[in-house]
């Protein structure tokens, strides 16, 4: 099973995300991409990336209109290329682990109502990103039901 952030664009609280732009995506990508340029766009109009940072780390990205999945990140300055990615289109990532909206405070008010009130905003840098996606996580508070009684 692999472990893959999702990011996405969302614009004025809308909860349906909005089309990302394919040249902002290939100029980030591109200058670190080492798959197969002539396999990079598919005839369906999606694109896939091989990304390896300088430090080594490496990402399966998967882009189409509306998302890109980056699939296996691993340290090694990755997370510094997904932050720069995220900053250019103003988007958001989506923790694998329970779906909480990581962005900058720019995206955070175009974020869906049900995913603003738990976003994590942080400062858009790969340390950052990489420990808000990675990190320990504290449990979400569950909202409080009224308990039954037990008949005595």
């Amino acid at each position: 099973m692999s472990w893959s952030p999702a990011i996405y664009k969302f614009v004025d609280g809308g909860d349906i995300p909005v089309p990302m732009d394919p040249a902002t995506v290939r100029a980030v990508l591109e200058p670190y991409d080492i798959g197969d340029p002539q396999r990079t766009e598919r005839p369906d109009g999606t694109m896939e990336f091989w990304v390896r940072a300088p430090a080594g780390g490496e990402a399966a990205m998967l882009v189409d209109e509306y998302g890109i999945l980056v699939e296996r990140p691993t340290v090694g300055g990755v997370f510094d290329i997904v932050a720069e990615l995220l900053s250019r289109l103003g988007a958001v990532v989506l923790r694998p682990s329970d779906s909480v909206a990581v962005c900058r405070a720019e995206e955070h008010p175009h974020l869906p109502p049900e995913l603003r009130e738990d976003a994590l905003v942080i400062e858009m840098t790969g340390g950052a990103l990489e420990y808000a996606l990675t990190g320990p996580h504290p449990r979400r508070k569950e909202p409080s039901r009224p308990g039954k009684r037990g008949a005595a």
